[in-house]
């Protein structure tokens, strides 16, 4: 038995859901013990811009807020079912780490 740790983050919520679910559906066709999703610590990025293009008049700004989700799955299966959560279709949006122990 294998124990393996699955870092997931993205920009978008609904991607990042949808990947948990399928790797839970798995988990439990194989009768995987798992630890997880495990939310993380949500990181915001903000970026102030000024509304007025040319700089002249007030100082009015507009803030942008990129955030970033990140789940985690703590993992303990042998190679075949490894093989199958590897096999899922993931979005482009969600970067996916595994490590294993």
């Amino acid at each position: 038995m294998q124990k393996a740790r699955i870092r997931l983050s993205s920009r978008i919520l609904a991607d990042l859901k949808r990947v948990c679910n399928e790797i839970e559906t798995v988990c439990k066709t194989q009768g995987i013990k798992k630890y997880g999703p495990i939310p993380l610590p949500t990181k915001k990025l903000l970026v102030p811009t000024l509304k007025a293009p040319s700089g002249q008049g007030t100082a009015t700004w507009a803030k942008f807020e990129m955030r970033i989700h990140k789940r985690l799955f703590e993992i303990i299966a042998n190679e075949r079912s490894m093989h199958l959560i590897m096999k899922i279709q993931i979005p482009e949006s969600v970067l996916v780490e595994i490590e294993l122990m």
